[in-house]
Formats: C-alpha cells, structure tokens, sequence
C-alpha cells in the first residue's frame, strides 16, 4: 500500500451497480480515488482502491461506519486500511507442524527490532504454541481435530491484530480466494522446490523421482492459483545420487527459513514491485535472491554465438 493512501478492499459475491455505489459515497465525502484494480474468480469479486482521505469531509471512524452499513446493504465484505500511523508492520505468521520457518521469522522479528514485528501467530494445529510463547508471541489454534482451519476466525484474527503482512511458514493448506483477494500482494509462502518445477504437495519426492541434480526452495507472493504466484526469492542445492526424501528436507529446510526471511525484508522494504506475473526487486545487487555471487565466478563464459543479443530473441533463434 502507499504510505500516503487509504486501501478499500471489497470482497463478495460479483453484483450489478456495487462499484457505482462505493465510488458514489467516496466522491460525496470528497475522497478521490488513485488507483483501483477489479478481479472475479469463481464468482467471487474484488475490488481494490486507494484512495487520498487526507482531505475527506468526513471522519475515519464515520468513513468506515458508512462504508460498513454500505456494504452490509450490498451483500459484500469490506476492509479499510488507513496510511499507518507507526512505521512498525505487523506480521502474522501461519504455520502447520513443521518449526524451522517460524523459529527463524521470530528471531528476526518478534521484537519489533526491524521496523516489523511478527503481531501473531496463526496455527491449523497447536503444536508449535511453545515456540510462540517462548517469545511471548500470542498464538491461535484455527483448526479442527483434522487440522482443517477455520477461515472466519483466520479472517477475524488478522483483522483483529490489524495485520499488514501474512506468512506462511509452512502452512500446509491452501488459502482459499476469499482470504487471498482481501492481502493480494501482502501473502507470502516459501514452497519446497525451485517453482515453477514441482507445484503442489510432496515437492521433494517429485523431485527425486525425477531425478533432479539441484533442487531448491522458492519464497513466492500468493495468488489463487496453487504455487504459481510472482517468485521473490530462491535458494538452490546439490542432490546427491542416492538422496531420500528426508535427505532433502534435511538440505532445504534450513534454506527455506533464509529464503522466507529475506523475501519478507525486501517485501517490508518496499524492494518488490509486482507486475505482468513477475517480480522486480529495487537494489537487487544488495539483496540475497538466489545463488550466492561466488557461483556465478565458476560458471563458464564461454562459448556463446557471437553477437548474440536479446533482441535476436525477439524475432525467434533457433530455440524457438
């Protein structure tokens, strides 16, 4: 979000005449619109404003009583945030069973030390309560005896602790849009693999079944399509011949904790800009996204066809 603007997010059920009523209260309370963006998935809308309030002819807590009873009226869910009046962001972390990802985010941030501070965390299970307590971190067990999470309650919590960014630090379940379109570009999940190679579950067992030499973990933003969403970060290692599932998971786990982490200071830095299904990171030379420099000192420079420029590639090479 802009520091300077006010986020609307509106989410429900896709209806004629909803955008002309919110826009209409906006300009009768002399708000003027920046930005917006529009999408529909599976009959579910969302709409996405910024706006400037800052000279509105009315007050924050009217603006949202009236845009509430509005959207009450139009069947749909709304979601305003203000331009924050700290610098500090507010982080829940979302997490299954597995710790290495949420022990290292609370190193980094429960304290508040790096203008971020993990707020909650969120769990399908109660296993990893200690952890959080460990460093006084409030957690909550979403999810029934089968570990299946409660989205209203998820959606409730992270409104309640007025959360700006979302981890998922090993959270094995799938977001559904609902909670998806509300913190478009505010979700971030590390996925074991070098995405887009081995979406979905058991990332590591696709891999050795096919028989990869590198593998390697992604830190993505997350869209509704499943492991799909703009890449951040990456980390890749060796896959040593004989390798099992579990000798994998030994190497990557510990890179996906480094992968998440930085994915979540360059997003808090505002050094990821998203666009055309793709990220482009500001000061990239100062930012860890894959492979260390030292790799790149090791690979061969030469051969390559003489002349070769990018815009050949534009008009079709023999790769094509």
């Amino acid at each position: 979000m802009t520091p300077e603007l006010t986020e609307i997010t509106v989410v429900g059920d896709d209806d004629t005449g909803l955008l002309a009523r919110i826009t209409s209260l906006l300009f009768d309370r002399g708000i003027n619109i920046e930005d917006m963006d529009q999408a529909v998935r599976d009959g579910l809308f969302r709409m996405t404003m910024h706006v400037d309030t800052t000279g509105m002819e009315s007050s924050r807590d009217a603006l949202r009583d009236d845009l509430t009873e509005l959207c009450e009226e139009l069947g749909v869910d709304v979601q305003i945030r203000y331009p924050a009046e700290s610098d500090t962001q507010s982080i829940a972390v979302l997490v299954t069973k597995e710790s290495h990802c949420l022990t290292s985010m609370l190193k980094e941030y429960a304290d508040g030390a790096n203008d971020a501070s993990v707020e909650v965390v969120i769990g399908n299970h109660s296993d990893l309560e200690p952890i959080a307590a460990k460093y006084d971190v409030p957690f909550h067990d979403i999810g029934d005896e089968k570990g299946s999470p409660d989205e209203d309650e998820l959606l409730d919590l992270l409104s309640e602790y007025d959360i700006d960014l979302i981890a998922l630090a090993r959270y094995i379940r799938i977001l559904s849009p609902d909670i998806v379109f509300r913190y478009e570009s505010r979700i971030i999940n590390v996925h074991p693999s070098l995405l887009p190679a081995f979406p979905g579950a058991k990332a590591y067992r696709q891999a050795i079944e096919k028989g990869v030499r590198i593998a390697g973990v992604t830190a993505h933003y997350v869209t509704p399509d499943l492991d799909q969403g703009p890449i951040i970060t990456q980390r890749a290692f060796n896959v040593p011949d004989d390798a099992s599932r579990a000798d994998l998971q030994e190497r990557g786990q510990p890179l996906e904790a480094q992968a998440l982490v930085e994915a979540i200071r360059l997003h808090l830095n505002d050094n990821v800009e998203v666009g055309r299904g793709r990220t482009h990171v500001w000061n990239a030379d100062e930012a860890d996204l894959g492979l260390p420099s030292a790799i790149s000192q090791l690979n061969p420079s030469a051969p390559i066809d003489d002349q070769l420029t990018d815009s050949q590639y534009s008009v079709g090479t023999a790769d094509d």
